[in-house]
């Protein structure tokens, strides 16, 4: 069979049907977790601690996690990671990390629990692959930035309790949309309880990093009996009790009863570029 070769402007061979044919299977073939990667480098490129990405950026890199599921990472609910059988360790893949951005999988068990935590200068897309978990997520009240303002504001206050405002508390199944959370909006510190076994596709940007000061801090969260902060805007909505909108928060350590273990990502691989 005859080819036709077209001639390219330098004189040299140019790209047959057959060849243009295969480039385009190529592109075709990229893997979910391949194209979540060069999403990650473009949306966070120009980001750093406590600098969110553009709204069209965040759109994009959340429309990408929220077409991705459990076969795209070569999970499923059968797996050891998940069984109620076994002790009830929560497990984390690292899919890639860099200073810029971080991709990892969470796999719970039923009824293990990330305590409350925070995520600071970060933005933070959390993609539920299958089950049901509670998210309880907070942010700083109005005003009040730390501890020490707190205190300030309510001079009562020398226990080193946090006011805080309750952003999301609900369950969530699978499918659902991701989560995104913001350095000082979306719920930035959170907790999950899966309900059911679970996976958690989670992008970090940037990662956390102890010497930068990106300190993975745990918290204990308190009943909110009553309000008495000077002027912080506390005003109830219709229908909704102040003490399910507020509660207080003090630091603590990591619980000794938390516990991740880092396991293999043996899913389709990440070609770094």
């Amino acid at each position: 069979m005859k080819m036709r070769i077209e001639p390219n402007g330098s004189g040299g061979r140019g790209k047959t049907s057959s060849e243009s044919r295969k480039g385009k299977r190529r592109q075709k073939r990229i893997s979910a977790v391949q194209k979540l990667y060069e999403t990650c480098k473009e949306v966070f490129a120009d980001c750093g601690p406590g600098i969110v990405p553009s709204p069209e950026n965040v759109e994009k890199l959340a429309a990408v996690l929220d077409g991705m599921t459990q076969e795209d990472v070569g999970l499923r609910p059968n797996m050891p990671f998940f069984s109620k059988e076994c002790a009830p360790i929560i497990t984390y893949m690292r899919l890639h990390e860099c200073e810029k951005f971080s991709i990892g999988i969470f796999c719970l068990p039923p009824k293990t629990v990330i305590p409350l935590h925070n995520h600071p200068g970060m933005t933070v897309f959390s993609k539920l692959l299958f089950g049901t978990m509670h998210i309880r997520s907070l942010d700083w009240a109005d005003k009040v930035d730390d501890c020490t303002t707190m205190s300030a504001v309510d001079p009562k206050n020398d226990n080193g309790l946090c006011l805080a405002k309750v952003k999301v508390n609900s369950e969530f199944t699978q499918p659902c949309n991701t989560s995104i959370l913001y350095p000082a909006d979306g719920g930035n510190m959170h907790r999950f309880t899966a309900k059911t076994a679970c996976a958690v596709l989670d992008v970090l940007g940037p990662p956390y990093c102890d010497p930068e000061g990106r300190h993975c801090q745990y918290y204990l969260e308190l009943p909110f009996p009553q309000l008495s902060v000077g002027d912080v805007s506390v005003e109830a909505e219709e229908g909704e009790a102040e003490e399910e909108r507020f509660a207080w928060l003090k630091e603590m350590e990591k619980p000794d009863d938390h516990v991740v273990v880092g396991v293999v990502y043996n899913g389709p691989k990440i070609v770094r570029k």
